[in-house]
């Protein structure tokens, strides 16, 4: 998923996919332990998307929080 389409969707769509991708990731890291992935790649593409994911969560929550503040 691109920098682009993470800042398209909104903040409760954020959230559904954040929780999406921390269930593929949990069921890729148990398929690796067990046998080993074709791609161990993928678990590293997970890892990041959940980091972009959380990074745009906790600025758009950021940025509502200074709003109400004004």
């Amino acid at each position: 998923m691109k920098n682009s389409e993470i800042k398209a969707l909104s903040l409760d769509e954020l959230k559904v996919q954040l929780n999406t991708e921390r269930t593929n990731s949990q069921n890729l890291r148990f398929a690796h332990s067990i046998s080993p992935l074709e791609n161990p790649l993928k678990i590293r593409e997970s890892r990041r998307l959940i980091a972009k994911l959380n990074t745009e969560i906790r600025n758009r929550e950021t940025a509502l929080k200074s709003q109400n503040a004004k």
